[in-house]
């Protein structure tokens, strides 16, 4: 049995499947540096195998962004924790106790004969006495009825056997808020408590005068309306909270490689079960707690659990690790002793809740425009309690006979305060119907609807402000492998023995001594696994796509140490001095035999193929380390190798990425490739996905290298960072300087990222995107949404919804405004004029759930439109009322206003009610005005849809939610005008009198269009309002 010591060396990068794309001459000492390597240390000696570092990464510590708030209760707790225990045992030792770590009683846990309680004072204490006692890991999984290499045998019978005995990998989730939490919330809103207390006041009243069958209507439809107006806002703020906890719960459900039967298999991180064996590398988050198995200079980042940033180094002297934390650097695999509340992280995620309560930065300016708006209402209502109740008291108020209301002396106190009520109780309602508080339930509707649909276009939002700032996107920096391309690696071209090997997997022409190398190499210079099945079907091979497809590769050509390494072609091969001839000779490189292997290589990057350099070197026994710690930070050598092979990987294009590149393109949106590949593989990709157009383009700055780019100066790097549509040989630290140009330049960067040392990119960059499949835990905690398919068309999904998000924002925002602008002027100028008002509290109160809660619903969850990506990205400082908005608007507002003020003073003879009694002629004229209102709402709702389009009802059939909306609002309004005309105080109109309003309504369709056609400045309103105020101010300063 020979002995190995392998070493296997990489800076943290970007894929796991690109680790061999860097460059390769980096040392440990250097913790940013770019350089991608792959090094394996083979000592063939009989005996005993030993294997060292077999993922060695450089040390970075990164500087993320971190919840305070969650990181201060997480440290409470954990040192409420430590001083329990150092409470009990000091009073232990107080009480002259001796506190032993002998080997707990082995009580029986059912099937096994280790109890949790036995395996979690050892896991949680920290106790290696007694872990030797049980006999180390290994006789730990022996009680646990495991084997280290190949897992547990994962049927189902054996994993209910281990969940009754050890527990799931779960923990019990603090309750939600309850739906009437939602209710009391909607209950405190103060202008409904004025209402309810303005209703009281008035059944009392109503009740007291008019008795108890006549009197309660009044008092009691406020009463309903207000109630009604609670309940649908607490169902709709309850069904949005419902909707964040089930992504909440997506988020948490990570999903990770276990061994079971001895072969790795993809499961939730729910599903862990004690005994479990689960290989970790670097990013990864620990799922459970356990001990460390084997480890290869495995380090640990445990400030989740210790509140310490140090990094701990994990290995035999210190196996335990705790479930939550960080795989900082190397790589290795663990035997899980404790899962769900038995670990110290399930006790501290079932101590604290998910806060859903982010505001986003729409949120923050729409309640700014809200408040604003607010205050404008609340001014015109004082304004008309005012007017109304000086025209009460000074006796210029008639009732509908005609009759003065209020006489001094002479009018009952009672009647008196119930006609000041019923004044108060309108100018209440206006500010209910002037407060526009369906404006962030909008933003919350809007960003639920579009979280939960990116979620099926495979994207999941892990935070909401994504979502508005991807509408925003000028340029996206993206991956190549596994984004632009499909990630299905296969080996194309292979050059071994100093000539090219075609087919490449023909073992016939290796020679003995290169074969054997090259499998040597293969195999042992991986990351990756080879399954081979007990029936022995066709073997399965696991790892990252470059991994699986050189094993494949190396399956098909079947008192020294050996040094492998293995790499970016070009790199690798500079550090080759002699190569393999194909009668197994050592010969020197020379000039000739080096110009044609670069020359191999160029031509497999133009096919754009990944080229990977495969070489060792022989090594001096005695000079080899003697210890593990001083093996862990050996320099192994790296000149003077030896040249096996080449291989050329081919990984095609994703189907359609060409087209998703253009619509980017064409929509304003700049896509840039930043690779770890090869230039010219790069250029090769980018020309074949659409980033460039012809092979022409590709100069530099159009494309460069990542080493170029990096020795430019601050002021070099913003001067070309627009212009360059690709980066190879790029690293992290590469990705994240371009990524500070473009912003300092005024772009909206979105950057996708998978690795470790992708987290400072995807965290400086304005939407960081994570890719689902390839990316670890720390890249994916870094980002805002993570690609759950790692596919760039999913990217540009979440472009449109970003934008749709705006869009449907600013639909509502007009529609909400011509309501607003109409019913407070209508109430106004009647009110100053006559005294009194068309539109009642609970006909404004029904106005407002249409327009708020009901429009909002209708108009929030639009889906997106291939017309969005028509236009340029939504600016950061873009106004959210437009002055296309403006127009549409404003248009509407004075052509409801107009009809409805000319029906409000000269409706009798205009509907031929002149001749009728006076209290009927004015109720059908106020419940006309209102239906008319009313369906003029419902009418410009279509209109709302498409601001900038002549064709409004485009994709109508399909919003299922805005037909229901639309048709249940008028059945409802039928309902109040035919049969509830007691509570709303309106009288049944006869069909003329419903296809005037319907008409009225109608107009309001052939007016959008033709409104539309009035052409609008490009600058912003606010913008010339702004300007003009600085030219007025300029004069005066000059003064």
């Amino acid at each position: 049995m020979p002995l190995f010591y392998e070493v296997l060396s990489g800076v943290i990068l970007k894929k796991e499947d690109e680790q061999e794309r860097r460059n390769k001459s980096a040392t440990v000492t250097n913790p940013i540096n770019n350089k991608r390597q792959h090094k394996l240390l083979c000592l063939f000696y009989p005996q005993a195998a030993l294997v060292l570092n077999a993922s060695r990464r450089f040390r970075y510590t990164l500087d993320l962004k971190k919840q305070e708030e969650k990181t201060q209760i997480l440290r409470k707790i954990r040192a409420h924790a430590q001083a329990i225990r150092a409470a009990y045992l000091f009073k232990a030792a107080g009480d002259g106790q001796v506190i032993e770590t002998t080997k707990p009683p082995a009580a029986s846990a059912g099937e096994f004969p280790i109890g949790q309680e036995q395996l979690a004072s050892v896991s949680r204490e920290h106790d290696t006495v007694a872990l030797q006692q049980y006999g180390g890991v290994a006789g730990i999984s022996n009680l646990l009825k495991t084997n280290l290499e190949k897992g547990i045998h994962g049927d189902d019978a054996d994993l209910l056997k281990r969940r009754n005995a050890f527990g799931s990998n779960d923990y019990p989730r603090k309750k939600g808020r309850s739906f009437w939490m939602f209710m009391w919330d909607a209950c405190k809103d103060l202008t409904l408590i004025i209402l309810m207390v303005a209703a009281a006041a008035s059944l009392a009243l109503g009740i007291k005068s008019e008795g108890i069958e006549e009197g309660w209507y009044d008092g009691g439809s406020i009463a309903f309306a207000v109630i009604l107006v609670i309940v649908v806002t607490a169902i709709s703020d309850y069904k949005q909270s419902l909707q964040f906890r089930n992504l909440n719960e997506e988020k948490r459900n990570i999903h990770l490689e276990v061994i079971r039967g001895g072969r790795r298999i993809e499961i939730s991180i729910y599903e862990i079960v004690v005994g479990d064996v689960i290989p970790l590398n670097i990013g990864n988050q620990v799922p459970a707690d356990g001990i460390l198995i084997t480890g290869h200079s495995l380090a640990i980042d445990e400030s989740s659990m210790t509140g310490e940033s140090k990094i701990v180094h994990k290995d035999s002297k210190d196996p335990f690790l705790m479930s939550g934390c960080k795989v900082a650097d190397g790589s290795g695999t663990m035997l899980v002793t404790g899962v769900g509340v038995n670990t110290e992280w399930g006790l501290l995620m079932a101590s604290i809740s998910e806060d859903t309560g982010e505001e986003t930065p729409l949120q923050v300016r729409l309640n700014g425009v809200a408040t604003f708006i607010g205050i404008v209402g609340l001014s015109v209502a004082v304004v008309v309690l005012i007017v109304l109740l000086a025209r009460f008291f000074s006796g210029h108020t008639r009732d509908a006979s005609g009759n003065v209301q209020f006489k001094a002396g002479k009018t009952k106190v009672g009647d008196a305060i119930d006609g000041a009520i019923k004044i108060v109780t309108v100018a209440v309602t206006i500010v209910v119907v002037a407060v526009p508080e369906g404006l962030p339930l909008a933003v919350t509707l809007t960003l639920a609807y579009s979280m939960r649909k990116m979620m099926a276009d495979k994207a999941l939002v892990r935070r909401l402000s994504a979502c508005e700032t991807m509408g925003s996107a000028t340029t996206i920096c993206s991956d190549k492998t596994g984004t632009l391309t499909m990630n299905q690696m296969t080996v194309v071209e292979a050059y071994a023995g100093g000539k090219k090997n075609d087919p490449p997997g023909n073992k016939s022409e290796l020679s003995p001594k290169l074969h054997s190398l090259l499998i040597e190499g293969v195999a042992q210079n991986t990351n990756g696994s080879v399954y081979v099945p007990e029936g022995g079907n066709d073997v399965e091979v696991s790892g990252s796509p470059t991994e699986k497809a050189i094993l494949h590769w190396g399956l098909e050509a079947d008192s020294e140490v050996h040094i492998h390494w293995k790499g970016a072609a070009e790199i690798v091969l500079a550090c080759c001095t002699r190569y393999i001839d194909a009668n197994d000779q050592l010969v020197d490189m020379d000039e000739e035999k080096m110009v044609s292997f670069r020359k191999a290589i160029e031509d497999m990057a133009a096919e754009s193929l990944r080229c990977v350099a495969i070489a060792y070197r022989t090594f001096e026994k005695e000079n080899v380390p003697a210890t593990e710690e001083e093996r862990a930070h050996w320099s192994l050598p790296e000149d003077n190798l030896v040249l096996l092979a080449i291989v050329g990987l081919k990984d095609p294009c994703r189907p359609g990425v060409k087209d998703s590149v253009e619509l980017c393109q064409k929509s304003g949106v700049k896509v840039k490739m930043v690779t770890g590949d090869n230039v010219k593989t790069a250029k090769a990709i980018a020309v074949e996905c659409g980033i460039l157009n012809s092979l022409a383009e590709a100069t530099e700055p159009i494309i460069i290298e990542g080493k170029t780019f990096r020795a430019m100066t601050d002021a070099q790097r913003d001067e070309i960072a627009e212009a360059i549509s690709v980066m190879g040989r790029s690293s992290p630290n590469d990705k994240l300087l371009l990524v500070q140009a473009l912003r300092r330049k005024g772009h909206v960067v979105a950057v996708t990222g998978d690795g470790t040392n992708d987290a400072p990119a995807l965290h400086e960059a304005d939407i960081g995107l994570a890719m689902g499949i390839q990316g670890t835990e720390v890249a994916k905690e870094s980002s805002d949404i993570i690609i759950l398919d790692d596919n760039f068309a999913s990217v540009v999904k979440v472009v449109r919804w970003g934008r749709s998000v705006y869009a449907n924002i600013q639909k509502f925002i007009q529609f909400q405004l011509t309501v607003n602008v109409a019913a407070l002027v209508i109430n106004v100028v009647a009110a100053v004029s006559s005294g009194d008002v068309p539109l009642n509290a609970v006909q404004l109160l029904w106005v407002n759930l249409i327009m708020d809660t009901l429009g909002a619903l209708a108009l929030a969850t639009e889906p997106p439109t291939d017309h969005l990506m028509d236009r340029p990205p939504v600016g950061r400082r873009e106004p959210l009322i437009t002055n296309i908005m403006w127009r549409n608007l404003l248009i509407q507002a004075m052509y409801q206003v107009s009809v409805l003020l000319v029906l409000n003073f000269r409706g009798r003879s205009i509907l031929g009610l002149t001749h009728d009694k006076n209290d009927h002629a004015i109720k059908v004229k106020n419940t006309l005005i209102f239906n008319a209102f009313v369906l003029s709402q419902i009418f410009n709702e279509f209109n709302a849809r498409k601001p900038d389009e002549f064709n409004i009802f485009s994709g109508v059939t399909k919003n299922y939610l805005f037909m229901g909306i639309v048709g249940l609002t008028v059945v409802l309004q039928i309902i109040i005008i035919e049969f509830l005309g007691k509570f709303t105080s309106t009288v049944r109109l006869n069909w003329k009198q419903w296809l005037i309003s319907v008409i009225i309504g109608f107009i309001s369709w052939p007016l959008a269009v033709v409104g539309k056609l009035i052409p609008v400045p490009d600058t912003p309103i606010n913008n010339v309002f702004s300007r003009f105020r600085g030219r007025r101010k300029e004069p005066e300063a000059s003064q």
